[in-house]
């Protein structure tokens, strides 16, 4: 059997059901003419897909020309297909509501399913990936799909933002294109010409015998590329008007799927430079680069935060936050630092998605979505007042809630390490925090702000309760299996 035929042989395997059922789902729903029954399809398949890689776990170890099945993809496939679950039993109320005010035409509600299952099929095929090239192809498809439903409303600024997404990303992937092609030329003299050249598990073998010289180059080109998908500074701008202009669904999926890969391969690309720079074979030092953009944008979202006007751009900007200081963590380096940035993204994941199925109820709600239209929603609407204040508050990295963990891990292993770099770290968690509080009082505290759509069902606010109550857990009391895990996959031992 040919390499091609190997590969596509592999993704019909157990291992590659969770990423190839999101695919089947999507053709499938691309031709089903009724929206009710679209919705259905699409929850049901995002649930099977969460069971599928739901036993992923017992099939690490699995490496393959296609597939890496190590606990680090374990982790963020089920991550990712547990927010894709909850995400689409949300939309099956929400996108009702969006009709009925005409936000978005059902004729293209068949569009908004199939790029939702292929959007979660790219973002799964990118975390189980042991081939560059299918990462840079599996991470475009999921943008391209997002693209889509980003500009699905057909509003001049939701085109706007969808272009932009479009274009900016399409400049990233670019940079991680060139960047891929160069790190298969440093493999080459160490792997031979061929698929080991291209796949993470041989990198990782054979990184000290990578030509260090062109290794540095291609680090800089992907690192660009993959901090583009990440929301990192400079190449930021795309996240914000994504957010603010498409579906409320498309956010909740977007604030920790995509970032969440591009860290991923962020992360399994120091590793490959760490090991090149131990033997002495020429590679940089990866972690002040990756510190330097994730300072950064910590800094400047921090700040950004207080001049929002509107409640989906101010969370999009905090997702730029986070993501910085999950950047910041990774680029420190060592178990403990990479510990605490892989439960920072887990626990941001759940906390954001949950934020943006509050905000999306409470938009539809208040007729709009700046914080001009949307106050006091405690004293008017309680369950969906206090659930949202409980994200805002895991947000800000107050305890109980598992944020602060994280967070406190990051700042002590920095005043340990590099003491200098402490101040501006604190200084952009703390002005972040503060611009978060400031908007929960506007938000939940106060007058209520007049109806202008109908009430959510308590029960509706279900999933959001399943998340916050998961990042309380993973903050207070992780079971420990599960830290068993997080320190092995923070140790190296993959």
């Amino acid at each position: 059997m040919n390499a091609v035929g190997m590969t596509a042989w592999e993704l019909c395997l157990p291992v590659g059901w969770p990423a190839l059922l999101p695919f089947l789902a999507a053709m499938t729903l691309a031709l089903v003419p009724s929206w009710r029954i679209g919705a259905w399809i699409n929850a049901g398949a995002a649930t099977l897909g969460f069971l599928l890689a739901g036993a992923l776990p017992w099939q690490v170890g699995h490496v393959g020309p296609l597939l890496l099945v190590d606990r680090l993809a374990v982790h963020f496939s089920i991550l990712t297909a547990f927010v894709a679950m909850t995400t689409a039993w949300f939309s099956l109320s929400y996108i009702r509501v969006e009709i009925l005010a005409r936000q978005i035409d059902r004729q293209r509600l068949r569009l908004y399913h199939a790029m939702f299952q292929t959007f979660a099929g790219g973002m799964q095929l990118a975390v189980l990936s042991n081939n560059l090239g299918v990462t840079l192809v599996a991470v475009e498809t999921a943008t391209i799909a997002a693209v889509l439903v980003v500009g699905l409303p057909r509003t001049a600024e939701a085109v706007e933002a969808s272009w932009k997404f479009f274009i900016v990303c399409g400049v990233g992937i670019a940079l991680a294109l060139f960047g891929t092609v160069v790190l298969y030329l440093a493999a080459q003299p160490a792997l031979g010409p061929g698929l080991a050249a291209m796949s993470w598990s041989g990198l990782s073998a054979a990184a000290a015998k990578c030509n260090g010289a062109v290794l540095n180059l291609a680090f800089v080109f992907l690192l660009l590329g993959y901090g583009t998908k990440a929301g990192l500074a400079p190449l930021h701008g795309w996240m914000p008007d994504a957010h603010a202009e498409g579906p409320t669904a498309v956010s909740a999926v977007l604030a920790g799927s995509i970032l969440n890969v591009a860290l991923l391969v962020i992360l399994r690309l120091r590793d490959v430079m760490d090991a090149s720079a131990a033997a002495g074979a020429g590679a940089i030092a990866p972690g002040p680069p990756i510190m330097a953009l994730g300072l950064l944008s910590l800094l400047l979202a921090a700040f950004s935060l207080w001049r929002r006007r509107d409640v989906k751009r101010f969370f999009a900007f905090s997702t730029i936050e986070q993501s910085g200081i999950a950047a910041f963590a990774i680029g420190l380096g060592g178990p403990a630092a990479t510990f605490a940035g892989l439960l920072h993204l887990t626990l941001h994941t759940l906390t954001k998605a949950g934020i943006f199925q509050c905000v999306g109820r409470a938009a539809q709600l208040k007729g709009g979505q700046k914080f001009a239209d949307i106050g006091g929603l405690i004293s008017s609407h309680p369950a969906l007042g206090l659930t949202l204040a409980a994200g805002i508050l895991s947000l800000a990295a107050l305890p109980p809630f598992g944020l602060f963990a994280s967070e406190f891990l990051i700042v002590t292993y920095t005043i340990r390490q590099l003491p200098w770099l402490a101040l501006p770290l604190g200084i952009g968690i703390l002005v972040g925090a503060w611009a978060a509080l400031m908007r929960l009082q506007s938000l939940c505290l106060g007058p209520a702000t007049p109806d202008r759509g109908p009430a959510p069902s308590a029960f509706l606010l279900a999933p959001v309760w399943v998340h916050l109550g998961l990042v309380v857990v993973l903050g207070l009391a992780m079971p420990a299996p599960l830290f068993s895990w997080m320190t092995a996959m923070a140790g190296g031992g993959r």
